[in-house]
């Protein structure tokens, strides 16, 4: 029998890649396409990032008009925003959309920040050209949403230019979407660990292996992502369930996530990496 839609909590995956979109034969497996994950609780529709998934996701929603739902921006680097213009839902008369994201350093809003990345030249279609309902929310990280019975927490992450991680809960079911953050090398990130715990399952940034963050000759600190080996720390540490590996880095094809897949399972049994129209159920 299946779930009633209201009574569900599922999350789907959409776009897994980080930094920017790789499509090609070599990248079939996990995805080419970045940033979007999608999680229906509740009957609600709750969207984190518009990375170049959000395209195939608005695809999707199209039978389904009309429809609302909640983006949730942790930031604006491109491959995070990307994915908004080309949105198809938005530029459709009687679908509604909230959309949420922090103030940036400089004070720009995400509002901003999506109107700038569609002005001339850089896009043909002004954002006033979406003409359903789009509602800005500006955030600041500690602050908690609530959508009806749905409770969505943030915090700050350590990555440049800031970027803000969730935590949505509902009738004891928690999926947290932890990306991008930099791991200290000294400590685990508080606010990682207060966002993590006990949580059913943990989507959290591993870009890199720490074989190549520590790299004598080319490392990547300070460049604002960490590693599947701090993934498994941080879901060790605060008893997560399921940690999905997530913002697999454009150099890494699938042979080589394949592998690193491998020694994921072997570190933490609920690990795994996240792929392309992956499902997760937490309830």
């Amino acid at each position: 029998m299946e779930t009633p839609p209201d009574s569900e909590f599922v999350v789907n995956f959409w776009g897994v890649r980080g930094s920017i979109a790789t499509p090609g034969k070599e990248t079939v497996h996990y995805g080419g396409n970045t940033s979007c994950v999608e999680m229906r609780v509740a009957g609600k529709r709750l969207i984190f990032d518009g990375g170049t998934g959000l395209r195939l996701l608005g695809k999707s929603l199209l039978p389904e008009m009309p429809v609302e739902a909640y983006l949730f921006f942790t930031h604006s680097h491109w491959d995070h925003i990307q994915g908004f213009p080309f949105f198809v839902p938005a530029f459709i008369p009687g679908n509604c959309f909230h959309l949420y994201g922090a103030i940036a350093p400089d004070g720009s809003t995400m509002k901003q920040r999506l109107s700038d990345q569609m002005l001339h030249p850089n896009f043909p279609i002004p954002l006033q050209g979406m003409r359903s309902n789009l509602k800005f929310y500006d955030l600041k990280p500690g602050d908690a949403i609530a959508v009806d019975d749905i409770t969505i927490e943030t915090a700050h992450l350590n990555h440049p230019s800031e970027a803000i991680g969730y935590r949505v809960s509902w009738r004891g079911g928690t999926a947290v979407y932890c990306t991008d953050t930099e791991h200290f090398p000294d400590r685990l990130d508080d606010n990682v660990l207060q966002l993590a715990r006990n949580a059913d399952l943990l989507i959290y940034d591993a870009t890199y292996t720490d074989e190549e963050y520590y790299h004598p000759k080319t490392p990547k600190m300070g460049w604002g992502h960490s590693t599947w080996q701090e993934a498994v720390k941080v879901a060790k540490a605060v008893g997560v369930k399921q940690l999905a590996i997530f913002h697999h880095d454009p150099a890494h094809d699938d042979n080589f996530l394949l592998d690193v897949e491998s020694q994921v399972k072997t570190a933490f049994p609920g690990g795994f990496l996240a792929r392309e129209g992956m499902r997760i159920p937490i309830l």
